[in-house]
This record gives C-alpha cells, structure tokens and sequence, in this order.
C-alpha cells in the first residue's frame, strides 16, 4: 500500500447495511419493533481523555513529523514494512541513518552534513510491535524497516493509527456489533454518532429523531406535557428494538430525560458496545482517568456502565470527527484487550 504522511484524509464512503423494513409503535405502550438479527450483552471499562480544544492528551492522535513526502506500507502477517524514500541522497554507511522502533513509536533519521535529518517520527503506530526484532536496511534509493507485530492477527491498515486506518481497521475488530453513544449532550451523541456510522458504513440511528418522528411533537415539548420519566421510557423501548440490529452507530438522548443516564435503564444498551462522551474540566489525563473512575465506583450515573470513556473540554462542532477518532482509539484498545467481545455478541 503506497501512502503520503502528511496527506489529506481519504474520502469515506457510506453504505446503509442495516435498512428499517418494519416499523411498528405505540404513544400507550412505547412499543417499538424492528426485526433484526440478536446482538447480546457484555461491558468492559477504558477510559480516552481528549481535549478538543487543544488536541488530544492522550496517545490516541496520530502524530507524525516528516520531511519525506511518501511512503510505501504493506502488511505481511506477522510483520510490516516500511519502505521510506531517500530522494538520492547519499548515504556512506548504516552509521548515518538512525531507527529507534519502540512500542508504538518509531522515529527515523539521517545524517546530513554533521546533523541528523527526520524522515520520520511518531508515537502513534498502529498498533504495539516488538521493538528488539526490528530489522532495517537500504535498498536502492529506499530506506526499509520491517517491524515485528505483537498480535499476528491484526491487519495493518496503515502504519500509523489515524482517522482513515482506524476507520478501515475497526470494521475487522467490531464484526458488525453496533455501537451506542451516550452522554449529557444530545447534540454532541448526534454528531460523533454520525461520523461513526459514515466512517465506518455503518446505518446511523438516533433516538430523538425516532421519537420525535412517531410522536409528531419535539421531545422538549413532551417533557413538559409528561415528564422527564415518561421521555426516558419510551426511548428504552426505542432501545430495545434497536438491540436487534447489527452495523448501526445509535446517538441517544442526553440529559435527565435520556434512558442512557438512568442505571435501571441500561438493559439493552448492553447489546453493543457503549461509548460515554463525558465533558470534564480536568486539566490532564491523569485527573481525567481519577475522575472517570470514580463515577464507575461511585454508580449512580447510568453512563458508568458505559464500555469506554471519552473525556472532552468544551465543545465545538468541527472538532466531531475528534471525538470519533478517540472513541475508535479506544473502542480497538478494548476488543484487542479480549476478542471474544464481538463474537459472543453476534453468535448469542
């Protein structure tokens, strides 16, 4: 595979998999059905601090520092290979190139002139590889560095971890099992939601265009005339349906009305896995992950139950994608961590 370090995203294509054939509801009962193939339950905890006002405070952001346009990439199993263009530059001997391959960092230099020259540096590989077994060498006018992969069952997309590989790397980690966003913010659910499904081609599903679509009335309205209580539990009804459908991003409802923030409500969320976008105003990753665990201790907020944690600062539309590549970040952290997770879920 054949890439540019420094290049524009790719475009992403979407492709609506899981279409809504039948619909059925009811304002008495909340009943809602969509007939969809099971997708049963399982929880998991990780937490993914990112700061969208000043970038991520975690190691889920691709950071790469070159001044070699391109690259050529490719997967070989249980290794990579990295193959860098010298552009003709002289290079006398292997005393003037420096590799220092560790973990999911790789850092590449070349004497010039007395001064070392980056080719290439990142802290964001793809995934971990085993630093001692990593193997380099010239050919021709490229450099070539093959590195050992840790988990022989992963693809490489590319690689460093970026929003296009994890975009194309996640579909073989999820294997079709949805994904539920859940947090105060209805808007910001709706947004990263829809990032989520585009990226990944999955069906993009939200909670209060359902609701508000069946119910002729906005869901603002509906609090008053009935009630905070009354909103949560037909979404939870909305929930159940939706439990049956695989390769679909669902953007739930945020505040007191939402079925996501109430504990007794989380049955059927359990049958995906479950991000919690959770604004904080920590001032780093430490303080973030202190205060997400202690929500999970603490258990009174139903988005404790949620699979990982995503810690944002503020708000702003344009930093939606962002939000999307820590959730993937951390959501492939999580499976990578048990991969029975997908399939006992799509098999139950």
């Amino acid at each position: 595979m054949a890439g540019a370090i420094a290049s524009a995203g790719a475009t992403l294509c979407f492709s609506s998999q899981n279409p809504i054939k039948t619909l059925h509801f009811s304002t008495k009962t909340h009943s809602f059905y969509f007939p969809k193939p099971k997708v049963s339950a399982f929880r998991w905890n990780s937490v993914r601090p990112i700061s969208p006002l000043h970038g991520f405070s975690c190691n889920c952001f691709s950071t790469v520092s070159t001044n070699t346009t391109h690259y050529e990439f490719s997967d070989g199993s249980s290794e990579v290979e990295l193959r860098l263009e010298l552009g003709g530059q002289d290079v006398p001997s292997a005393k003037d190139i420096f590799v220092d391959a560790d973990g999911t960092s790789l850092t590449v230099k070349v004497r010039q002139a007395g001064s070392f020259v980056i080719l290439i540096e990142t802290n964001s590989l793809f995934e971990k590889i085993k630093p001692a077994e990593t193997i380099w060498y010239v050919d021709d006018d490229q450099l070539v560095i093959n590195l050992k992969k840790q988990d022989l069952d992963l693809e490489w997309p590319d690689i460093v971890e970026s929003w296009e590989s994890l975009s194309a790397g996640s579909m073989q980690l999820l294997k079709g099992t949805s994904i539920y966003i859940v947090g105060d913010s209805t808007e910001i659910n709706q947004k990263v939601a829809r990032e989520l499904a585009v990226a990944l081609g999955y069906t993009p599903l939200d909670t209060k265009e359902l609701l508000e679509t069946f119910t002729k009335q906005t869901v603002d309205s509906w609090v008053l005339a009935e009630g905070s209580d009354s909103v949560a539990e037909a979404e939870s009804a909305i929930l159940e349906s939706l439990s049956s459908h695989v390769r679909a991003v669902v953007a739930t409802l945020g505040g007191s009305h939402g079925a996501a923030g109430r504990t007794d409500k989380w049955r059927h969320l359990y049958s995906g896995f479950t991000v919690w976008l959770s604004q904080t105003e920590a001032i780093d990753e430490d303080s973030a992950k202190g205060e997400a665990r202690r929500h999970v201790q603490d258990g009174s907020l139903g988005y404790s139950n949620a699979d990982v944690v995503v810690k944002l600062q503020g708000w702003d539309a344009d930093h939606a994608k962002s939000l999307a590549q820590a959730s993937l970040s951390a959501l492939k952290q999580l499976i990578l961590s048990d991969k029975k997770l997908p399939g006992i879920a799509l098999h139950v």
